[in-house]
């Protein structure tokens, strides 16, 4: 294949050389691989008699040419022909910086130096060529004229040109040429014209050249994909996206900046398009074929040319983009099994996702690239090149390109045509008009570029799936919907075909979602159904559906139909009726009389729409009914509801609920928020019932003790029904996975014991707000992953939790003073404990103990810190921690290491044997003192903070193979211009051996300003243990020392990072300096290692809560919104708020901007450059401890 040059010559490349030496050998070869390189090439196929002058269209072929490739054979200098075409190149050359390429095809560039044999040129009619061209010698490369040892001599017939001027001209000109550098023959044709073609692709710089200057973004986007070309062992790149994302542009791109790697490189595009009948196949195959090969191929069948493609593919080394392929078919139809040369690589654009499925059972290795679209910043660029002409933006026309980049949501399609139409007046009123026009009506371009998805799906109801959600259900629980449309549409796997055809996709938190302009176009596809909306299949504009109610007016194509009275009056198309119909609309917002006759309809959202009256069996077909603010205190008894699967009656008038019938179909009921509901009767009615929705229903006192036989409820919301417990709480079905008691007033009495002994399969329970002191243990709950209890004040300790438990949230439990678990290890992957001012332990996590707590048998060698339990100082380093906490001095326990931080006290016992001005120091242990055994190292500093962000590791290592560094979860924040004191004591001693080096220092990365540091060896005061008892001490491993769970807190180099936080979230917000890792361990392991750290340390897996990373799901469904319970995302004020806050989720997928990340607090990190400060082996128990307070070195005067 070949592309038109871009840098305005009619030529790339015009070729020289002699017909009677290479025309049809090496010249044509060569200006084949050129042509297939993509370089557009000029020869002259004329085969007479080249002894007259250049003819018109040969000087207008190298005047009009970017470079030329001069072969140099044995005759070349006998043609008059090839000389004139000689001195004209080289005169492009001056004037026009012209490249040229001279190629010695068997002719030895010595000869053209001594101008021996055929290049030696005269006037005379016979004569020997021996002297034109003595200083032409300076060319390199290599050589092939071993064979060639006959005899050059040459007779030349007397002619008009060989005139004294034009022998001197040519002879100058081979002087010339011979001075350029070129290449010379040396090997294989094949590889030398390779090196040819080479050489003038990149000279001529194709990227360059042929790339289109309009492109935004793309260099980011290929370099995976340029990574694929050049390490990857996998033939196949499948690039996937929606319409419009730049797929096919970006394959284009690769193949333009990489094809002159490839001896063959083709672009076969749309074939989706093309491929409309299976005999079309046979087209995209010849045309590969003739890319591929050259020439004309014709292929009598698909099976032929699939072996054919195949045969070829295992020899050529080729580049091939197949763009639009829409079914796995359709590849297999072309490339037949796909056996292909490991050099080549194919290129497939496709809408599908479905990748496993092709590929499923073949030996194609492919990887998958997900077109990303584009940001703001890129969407803005573009808007603006198509525009203005420029990427940047025209003053005055900020706000209104901003509304254009938000509505295309980075799809450059559609940035591309709304560009470009908005170019043709560039008046800001002009703009504002059109950019009005956005929401409203699809442009036709963008729609049909779309639209080809919809119509690629294999079904019917795909499609009638597709337009249900377009119009109804964009940003809603995935659940919810499949559970409402399965049973007509099999949702369950259709929606999957759907996400394979990029038509929707599901967020992480499991929300249906639909890029904006793909739902445009669902919509669109009802618009075109019928001008009127009554004919339509969906109606759910709040105008066109009040309009239609307030007639009265039936339909028998309507399916789906959506309204919300409040917002009536705010549609572009109300406001655009004229003031006598505005005024009739309003009158009748909220009293209609009936409900027409719909006898199709199976999507029905009413909001606070009311009605005089209802007809009998308006509608036999709902399935779902979203009617909030219904205005009857009871569901009237001829209501149809026998095919109904969702009843959703938020913020009704019931007073009472009662199915009129037995309703086998209906599995989720949503009462939220009706404040008049009293009592739930018969709900045995519901046998298939899955979900129940009663949050805020405050005044409900009764529920059928059926309830209990609903085999299928899996999740109860009693959220805020504190009357219930009063009167009768009811026994609740075995079946339930999650359960919302909060605000319910819970008790832990005889009568409801909170224990749920029959609730085995119980994955999270909501107890909230409770009243309660103790709960029974939970251990018998092996399904239990998320126990909620926030806002418990009263509860005191929380025993014996199951090992299964993956996430607890005891927010604000302010009497809460343990917790402890089954398993006596902390597993959890998620932790709320805000607002718990007097908790003191977590069990294998933390114990904080204010020090009037401790006795001096708690403190051991440390007892004398009970003098100063009565002093205070702030804490810092966990502020969930650390909220509503007194300022008493408190001991902290963490991994063993007991630490303590101290005002600035001056104690003689707290001197430490080893002290130093530098935040690095080391000494050797010495011998121990007779009658003592080595516990442990006291490590101990002073200090000043300056700022709130601190981060600091106490670090020692050993020549014995210690190698600790710790991160304190809390550690005391002096006043400014204060110093604070660290002092702790690490239980090491079975590691610590005579002799050993021990280096101690204090990392500081932000925030702390060292004085001095110490270190002190910690002796027990007991006789010696007996020789089985020290062997077991020795022995001991780290996890006996310090903990359990150690393992998780090793890194690769075999140190032990003891930290608790993610510290990388600092530095994600610009509050603490890259490479601070570094600072820390050195450059021996990669950063990566520690990211994403957890209070369990080193994450083992990828963790996903038990509704989907982190979030809690309660399916309460309002008609434009769905609320989530966010457990581990909520603020404070969420959880000391009296009622439970929710989040309202629109579905929106607009962009939002990043706010202005926060101002970095420099703080030049502490290195250490020198070696460290020895100490000299001393006992450290004969020195002097008895010296004055004041003189302490830990308080240098």
């Amino acid at each position: 294949m070949s592309f038109p040059s871009g840098n305005g010559c009619s030529y790339d490349v015009f070729l020289s050389f002699r017909g009677i030496d290479t025309r049809d050998s090496f010249a044509d070869h060569l200006y084949e691989k050129l042509v297939n390189a993509g370089i557009h090439t000029f020869r002259d196929d004329d085969e007479i008699d080249r002894g007259e002058e250049l003819r018109p269209e040969i000087e207008r072929a190298i005047k009009a040419s970017e470079a030329s490739i001069i072969v140099l054979s044995e005759n070349y200098a006998t043609s008059t022909w090839c000389l004139d075409e000689l001195w004209l190149i080289l005169e492009q050359r001056r004037v026009f910086n012209h490249f040229v390429l001279p190629v010695f095809y068997h002719v030895d560039p010595s000869d053209i130096r001594k101008q021996n044999k055929t290049f030696n040129i005269e006037v005379k009619t016979t004569t020997r060529w021996t002297s034109s061209l003595s200083k032409v010698a300076d060319l390199t490369g290599w050589s092939l004229f071993g064979k060639l040892n006959k005899n050059f001599n040459i007779e030349v017939k007397t002619s008009s040109r060989w005139t004294n001027d034009n022998v001197n001209r040519w002879k100058a000109a081979l002087t010339e040429v011979a001075s350029l550098t070129g290449l010379v023959l040396s090997g294989p044709e094949t590889k030398f014209i390779k090196d040819i073609v080479n050489t003038v692709y990149n000279k001529l710089d194709r990227k360059q050249v042929y790339l289109p200057h309009n492109l935004i973004g793309m260099d980011a986007r290929v370099q995976e994909i340029n990574s694929w070309l050049n390490k990857s062992n996998d033939e196949f790149l499948v690039i996937h996206g929606m319409g419009g994302c730049g797929k096919s542009t970006l394959a284009k791109y690769v193949v333009y900046s990489n094809w002159q790697y490839f001896e063959k490189v083709s672009i076969v595009e749309r074939i989706g398009s093309r491929c409309k009948e299976p005999h079309d196949v046979l087209q995209i195959q010849e045309q590969l074929l003739i890319d591929i090969l050259g020439g004309k191929k014709k292929i009598l069948n698909v099976c032929q040319g699939a072996f054919k493609i195949e045969e070829v593919l295992q020899t050529k080394k080729a580049l091939i983009v197949l763009d639009d392929i829409v079914k796995p078919s359709q590849l297999h139809s072309i490339l037949g099994a796909g056996n292909i040369n490991k050099q080549s690589k194919i290129i497939i654009t496709t809408l599908a996702n479905d990748l496993d499925i092709w590929f499923r059972s073949r030996s194609m290795r492919y990887r998958e690239y997900k077109m990303e679209l584009l940001d703001d910043d890129e969407s803005l660029k573009l808007i603006c090149l198509h525009a203005f002409g420029s990427e940047n933006l025209m003053e005055g026309y900020e706000e209104l390109a901003k509304q254009v980049v938000r509505y295309c949501e980075g799809n450059p399609l559609a940035l591309e045509v709304l560009g470009s139409s908005l170019r043709d007046d560039n008046s800001i009123k002009y703009w504002k008009s059109a950019v009005k026009l956005l929401g409203k009506e699809i442009h036709h371009d963008i729609y049909y570029i779309l639209k080809r998805s919809y119509d690629s799906l294999p079904y019917d109801s795909d499609r009638e799936l597709f337009l249900h959600i377009a119009c109804f259900f964009v940003g809603i629980d995935i659940d919810y919907v499949i559970t409402i449309l399965e049973s007509d549409y099999s949702a369950i796997s259709r929606i999957k075909t759907l996400m394979k055809r990029c038509l929707v996709y599901v967020t992480p938190k499991k929300k249906l979602m639909m890029h904006r302009l793909v739902q445009e176009m669902g919509r669109s596809i009802v618009d075109r159904e019928s001008t009127l909306p009554a004919k339509r299949s969906r109606v759910w504009r709040n105008t066109e559906s009040f309009d239609m109610l307030m007639k009265g007016k039936g339909s028998k194509t309507m399916k789906g139909l959506a309204v919300n009275v409040h917002m009536v009056s705010r549609d572009d198309e109300f406001k655009l009726m004229d003031e006598s119909k505005q005024v009739q609309m309003k009158e009748s917002l909220y009293t209609l009389k009936s409900f027409p006759k719909m006898d199709q309809l199976k999507l029905l959202k009413l909001m606070y729409v009311y009605f005089a009256q209802l007809e009998k069996d308006f509608t036999k077909q709902l399935r779902w009914l979203c009617w909030v603010g219904f205005n009857k205190p009871v569901i009237p008894s001829f209501l149809c509801m026998e095919n109904m699967v969702a009843l959703d009656m938020s913020c009704s008038s019931l007073e009472e609920f009662e199915p009129p019938m037995v309703l086998q179909s209906l599995k989720i009921l949503n009462l939220k928020s009706s404040q008049s509901l009293y009592r739930i009767r018969f709900i045995s009615r519901l046998p298939n019932l899955e979900t129940l929705i009663l949050w805020n229903c405050h005044r409900l006192v009764y529920i059928s003790e059926t309830i209990r036989d609903l085999t299928s409820l899996s999740l109860l919301d009693m959220t805020g029904c504190e009357n219930l417990q009063r009167r009768s709480f009811p026994n609740l079905p075995q079946s339930l996975e999650r359960l919302f008691l909060k605000d319910c007033n819970l008790e832990c009495t005889d009568d409801f014991p909170l224990s749920f002994i029959d609730q085995s399969f119980l994955r999270y329970l909501n107890l909230g707000n409770g009243i309660f002191q103790v709960l029974p243990t939970y251990n018998h709950l092996k399904s239990l992953r998320v126990l909620d209890l926030s806002l418990c004040s009263r509860l005191r300790w929380l025993l014996c939790l199951p090992s299964t438990l993956a996430e607890l949230y005891i927010y604000y439990c302010t009497s809460l003073e343990k917790v402890t678990f089954e398993s006596h290890q902390f597993t959890l992957q998620e932790l709320g404990y805000e607002g718990c001012s007097i908790l003191s332990e977590i069990e294998g996590f933390i114990k904080l103990v204010p020090l009037a707590k401790l006795d001096e048998a708690d403190l051991g060698h440390m007892n004398w810190l009970k003098e100063y339990q009565n002093h205070e100082l702030c804490l810092t380093g966990d502020d969930e921690l650390m909220i509503g906490r007194n300022f008493q001095l408190q001991m902290l326990y963490e991994f063993n290491i007991m630490s303590i931080s101290l005002p600035d006290i001056n104690d003689p016992k707290m001197m430490p044997d080893y002290m130093s001005p530098s935040t690095l120091f080391s000494f050797d242990v010495p011998l121990c003192p007779k009658n003592k055994r080595l516990k442990g190292l006291s490590v101990t500093f002073r200090y000043t903070t300056n700022c709130d962000d601190c981060v600091w590791f106490a670090k020692i290592k050993t020549t014995n193979g210690v190698d600790l560094m710790y991160n304190p979860k809390v550690f005391g924040k002096p006043e400014s211009g204060e110093v604070a004191i660290w002092l702790s004591y690490w239980p090491i001693g079975n590691k610590l051996n005579v002799g050993d080096s021990v280096i101690v220092s204090i990392v500081v990365m932000k925030g702390l300003e060292i004085y001095v540091c110490g270190a002190s060896l910690v002796y027990s005061d007991d006789e010696v243990a007996d020789d089985d008892d020290q062997t077991l001490q020795k022995n001991m491993e780290w996890v006996e020392i310090l903990g359990e769970d150690l393992p998780r807190f090793q890194l690769s180099t075999g140190g032990y990072y003891l930290c608790r936080r993610d510290l990388f979230e600092l530095m994600e917000v610009d509050r603490l300096t890259p490479g601070w890792f570094s600072i820390l361990v050195g450059d021996t392991i990669d950063d990566t290692e520690v990211r994403g750290w957890r209070k369990t340390g080193r994450p083992q897996q990828s963790y996903q809560s038990f509704t989907e990373l982190k979030t809690v799901r309660c399916i309460i469904y309002g008609p434009e919104m769905d609320f989530n319970y966010k457990i581990s995302e909520m603020s404070k004020s969420s959880y000391v708020d009296e009622n439970v806050q929710l989040t309202m989720e629109f579905g929106s997928t607009s962009k939002v901007s990043d706010e202005a990340k926060k101002e970095l607090i420099d703080e030049p990190p502490i290195r250490f450059d020198e070696p460290p400060i020895r100490f000299d082996v001393l006992d450290p128990i004969e020195s002097d401890i008895d010296q004055d307070e004041e003189n302490s070195p830990l308080h240098p005067r």
